[in-house]
C-alpha cells in the first residue's frame, strides 16, 4: 500500500486522492478566496475508483492530502472460475485470484497475459495484453 502526499491546492481534475481509505478520482473542485483571518479553502469533488461512490471533501487549500501510488504489472491468467480468474504476476511470480471485468469476460483465457493495477490494498485487471 503505497501513498505519497501532496497538496490540496495543488490538486487538479482527473487525479488520484484517498477519501475515507478509498482511492478516488477527482471530478470537480472550488477553491474559495481567503477570509479577513482564514485560509483559502477548497471544496473537492471525487468518485471512487472501485465503488463508484461520489465523496466530497472541503478543507484548507495549505493542508496535505493522501494520493494512491498505483502500480500498473502484468500477469498470465492460469485459470478460470465463473468470473474469477487465478492469475501469476510475470515479475515477483506470485498467484492470486481476480475479479474479471465484465467488459473483459469473454476476451479472458487461458495463457493470456493480462494488465493490472494494484490500488492500495485492491487489484483491479484492466485490459488484455496483445501478443
Amino acid at each position: 500500500m503505497d501513498i505519497k502526499h501532496k497538496s490540496v491546492g495543488g490538486l487538479k481534475k482527473g487525479e488520484y486522492i484517498i477519501i475515507e481509505g478509498v482511492a478516488c478520482i477527482v471530478t470537480d473542485l472550488a477553491i474559495s478566496r481567503p477570509g479577513k483571518h482564514g485560509h483559502a479553502k477548497v471544496n473537492l469533488f471525487a468518485v471512487g475508483m472501485l465503488d463508484g461512490k461520489k465523496r466530497n471533501l472541503v478543507m484548507p487549500g495549505h493542508d496535505n492530502i493522501e494520493v494512491p501510488v498505483i502500480d500498473k504489472r502484468n500477469a498470465q491468467v492460469l485459470s478460470l472460475h465463473a468470473n474469477h480468474a487465478n492469475v501469476m504476476d510475470t515479475e515477483t511470480f506470485e498467484t492470486f485470484d481476480m475479479e474479471i471485468p465484465e467488459e473483459l469476460l469473454g476476451q479472458v483465457k487461458d495463457g493470456v497475459t493480462v494488465l493490472y493495477w494494484q490500488i492500495l490494498s485492491d487489484r483491479v485487471m484492466k485490459q488484455i495484453k496483445p501478443e
